[in-house]
């Protein structure tokens, strides 16, 4: 039995879509997916119409590809797009960051932690004001399509609607038993150093918030999930595992090796020396932690 995951299966595409469907059945592994399974809430349908019933759990979470909705679009947005969501799941019983935290059954003091956390503009270099974040990135030519296409609805702004999410969750992850250990999932990084592209290192304001920085010590994780980057790695920061678990657009994987082979084992976890050299792509420039507004 293992605790499998992936991210960014981006199933509107239909190489992905396509290699999806010859994913072979996992009996009794749970599947995490960390968000951006597609656009549309009929593409989640898709993808857990075959992962359901091939994974004895699975355990979802958003993304922002999934909270995407074009300003003219009659569908939902906002928090009314993330419970239509939740639904979904919840017809396939996929745990969601709504539902109650699942106990690994191999090790019931372990509990796998989808969170639904967002964004507030705060990984960035500390000299950048908070307000001139937005401004900063675009200097440089960046600009995330979530500027246009993900609606905070009824909150004023994302990271108002981050800081929520971060209150509700924090309170949560307090409620554990003080000597539980987590698996903690959330599309974003939790960390501002696992947060910036080599190739567009000002994207980082889009990938999180800093107020995660210490959460994988402070609740005692094994592994720490996150996708978002399509930057596949397995890191460790401050003896604690960071898993990105990225499948990406047809161009970021090899469709010749199939699905099954990106998916990630999180638990029981690889045996290879947590000391021993990884290629880290975030070493170039370590930023700064930044702090919160």
């Amino acid at each position: 039995m293992r605790l499998l995951a992936i991210s960014d299966l981006h199933v509107g595409h239909r190489e992905n879509r396509d290699a999806l469907e010859r994913l072979p059945d996992h009996g009794d592994d749970w599947l995490i997916v960390a968000g951006d399974v597609g656009e549309r809430p009929d593409h989640l349908v898709t993808a857990l119409e075959v992962l359901a019933p091939r994974f004895a759990q699975v355990i979802w979470t958003p993304g922002n590809h999934d909270l995407w909705c074009p300003p003219d679009a009659d569908r939902t947005r906002g928090q009314a797009r993330y419970e239509e969501l939740v639904a979904i799941c919840r017809d396939y019983r996929v745990a969601t960051p709504e539902d109650a935290y699942r106990a690994w059954p191999d090790e019931p003091s372990t509990v796998v932690v989808p969170m639904f956390l967002l964004y507030d503009y705060s990984f960035r270099p500390d000299e950048v004001p908070g307000a001139g974040a937005r401004a900063w990135a675009r200097e440089a030519g960046v600009l995330s399509a979530d500027e246009r296409l993900l609606s905070p609805h009824p909150w004023p702004s994302v990271p108002e609607w981050c800081q929520a999410r971060c209150d509700a969750t924090l309170a949560r992850l307090a409620a554990l038993p003080h000597d539980a250990h987590t698996v903690l999932v959330n599309h974003w990084p939790l960390r501002y150093d696992l947060a910036v592209p080599p190739r567009i290192p000002r994207f980082s304001i889009w990938c999180g918030t800093s107020r995660t920085e210490d959460w994988a010590r402070r609740y005692r994780a094994r592994a720490v999930v996150s996708g978002h980057l399509h930057l596949r790695t397995t890191l460790w920061r401050d003896g604690v595992r960071f898993e990105e678990v990225s499948l990406g657009y047809p161009r970021d994987w090899r469709r010749d090796r199939g699905i099954a082979a990106y998916l990630r084992e999180v638990l029981p976890g690889p045996a290879a020396d947590r000391h021993a050299p990884t290629r880290d792509p975030f070493r170039r420039a370590r930023p700064p932690v930044a702090r919160a507004d």
